[in-house]
């Protein structure tokens, strides 16, 4: 079994070593042993677990429902139903900011469209003359 220091475990996540100590602090990390001298000893099981917690992070889960659900699986079996609710909730809160990402891009689109077109005229004038409700705000 390969152990892992810190500031590998922190590189292949792309966080910093100070990030993974405060959630080790936040609880996040009970499963990480440690050596006599205190030193963190990471497990491959402890990388793949450490990437859920920034899955459930970057879908703007608090980090105190992320500790819920550490508790939860070392609870095992009995909180099944709860970490499957937990992750259609997910699920559906992704799936929202996905939508709301779907619109933005739209309006990106037609601004990088009505730019491109204006550009190539010269001039916005070419969209003020034929789609007066469409420019920009004069």
């Amino acid at each position: 079994m390969k152990a892992y220091s810190i500031s590998e475990v922190a590189q292949a996540l792309n966080l910093t070593a100070y990030t993974l100590r405060y959630y080790d602090k936040e609880g996040l990390m009970p499963f990480v042993e440690r050596a006599p001298s205190g030193t963190r000893i990471f497990k491959e099981s402890d990388i793949e677990a450490l990437k859920i917690v920034e899955c459930l992070k970057s879908t703007g889960m608090p980090i105190k429902e992320i500790k819920n659900f550490i508790d939860w699986c070392s609870e095992g079996d009995s909180t099944l139903q709860q970490r499957y609710d937990m992750f259609m909730e997910r699920k559906a809160t992704v799936e929202a900011q996905m939508e709301e990402l779907k619109k933005t891009m739209e309006l990106i689109q037609h601004k990088c469209s009505y730019y491109k077109t204006a550009l190539n005229a010269g001039t916005e004038s070419i969209h003020k003359k034929s789609f007066k409700d469409d420019s920009e705000p004069e």
